[in-house]
């Protein structure tokens, strides 16, 4: 006798009995009901529907998400962060699911991690192309967030730690300063960005500090004299005034094109490539003893170089980077207008008329002049301070050598 093949149902019905097989629910059946109850306000019930849903199709993100979503509208933190957790661990690259564990970490209380989801959710934002649509406000909302968490873990942080910094030195400080800024997420670090020559191992400093150049002070006595100078070439600078951007003709459009062979960024030599422009020289001898005095870098050809640099009312120098970390690049402002910055890397700063500084120009930077007036500032180059004497003369022979071998 064959036994009998029936199926549970029927085992049921045969025996009088109320079958309670399990029944494969459908996800998308049981996805729109959830939505349906939502919209009804029925959240329990939404929790119920999309639970239902995960249990035929776990791998869905967008059911984890919306079952969040119905603890959230229950006021369930626990339900809705273990959603969240599990479609994170579907995909660790969902934005939504980024920016809903933000929000929810926001609403807790739970700072620290708010500002990380939300750090998470605005960098995928950002690379984002086109942009979210219709989440600029909460996007918006998300970056002031993160700026007053850190303007307040600045707060504290500044307490903890004032009394060392202000026990430091000028180097040690803003190192410091530097490190504490970068690690609170509001300050990238900037490498160097050579186009010629890179000499390995030198620091990848922004702005080198003012004990390398003792010789700043005389520079400062030097100033009101070198000014005088610049203003009387000024008056009648002839062909000794050009732009400083002059491309080649053809040049295809770049960032520099809206600063091509105009006086909107000028410069008078008084040494270029190693050559001095002696006519200039000659009417600024003070300027010319005050270069004389500096540590200048002799390379045949190539430095020193030194000049006025003249940014005129309303005008930007782009981001840029120069040619050799072996130099320090100089500026000692001379007329400075208020409105008038320039930023090397992660740090912005003023002219100071009279105060010199020393700067890494292979590292990214830029200038402006906001005002209404022409900004004046004397730039010359000298060596890498880092450099010691051995190195700066075998980089002058390897200059000397590769000229005759090339």
């Amino acid at each position: 006798m064959q036994p009998l093949n029936l199926s549970r149902s029927a085992i049921a019905a045969r025996d009088g009995g109320v079958a309670s097989v399990p029944t494969r629910i459908d996800p998308r059946q049981a996805n729109s009901l959830g939505v349906a109850a939502l919209k009804a306000g029925d959240f329990a019930a939404a929790v119920g529907h999309f639970s239902g849903a995960l249990e035929s199709d776990p791998g869905a993100i967008s059911l984890w998400r919306n079952l969040a979503h119905a603890h959230r509208e229950l006021g369930d933190g626990v339900g809705e962060r273990a959603a969240l957790d599990a479609a994170l661990d579907i995909d660790r690259a969902d934005f939504t699911t980024w920016l809903r564990l933000a929000q929810l970490h926001e609403r807790l209380g739970e700072d620290r991690e708010a500002m990380v989801a939300w750090a998470g959710a605005l960098q995928m934002a950002d690379a984002m192309i086109p942009p979210p649509d219709g989440l600029t406000d909460i996007l918006d909302h998300g970056r002031a967030y993160c700026d007053g968490q850190r303007a307040r873990l600045r707060s504290v942080i500044d307490s903890g730690i004032g009394d060392q910094l202000s026990a430091m030195d000028q180097r040690d400080s803003r190192r410091a300063r530097a490190f504490v800024d970068h690690a609170l997420g509001g300050r990238p670090i900037y490498a160097n960005q050579c186009a010629g020559l890179y000499y390995p191992f030198l620091p990848a400093d922004e702005f080198f500090d003012d004990f390398h150049f003792p010789w700043f002070a005389d520079l400062a006595a030097a100033t009101p004299d070198i000014r005088r100078e610049f203003i009387a070439l000024m008056a009648d600078p002839g062909e000794a005034l050009r732009p400083y951007v002059r491309q080649d003709a053809g040049t295809p459009a770049n960032k520099w094109s809206p600063l091509d062979n105009r006086l909107d960024w000028g410069a008078c030599f008084l040494w270029e490539y190693g050559a001095p422009n002696q006519p200039v020289l000659d009417r600024c001898p003070a300027t010319a003893l005050a270069l004389a005095a500096a540590p200048t870098s002799y390379v045949p050809s190539r430095a020193p170089n030194a000049f006025f640099s003249i940014l005129q009312p309303h005008t930007r120098i782009p981001p840029h980077t120069g040619v050799t970390n072996t130099r320090a690049i100089i500026h000692l402002p001379l007329i400075v207008p208020a409105g008038c910055g320039f930023r090397v890397g992660g740090e912005v700063r003023q002219w100071v008329e009279g105060q010199a500084f020393g700067f890494d120009d292979t590292i990214d930077h830029e200038a402006w002049n906001d005002s209404d007036k022409l900004r004046a500032v004397l730039i010359f180059d000298v060596w890498n301070p880092h450099l010691t004497e051995a190195e700066q003369n075998l980089i002058c022979q390897y200059y000397a050598s590769a000229d005759e071998g090339g």
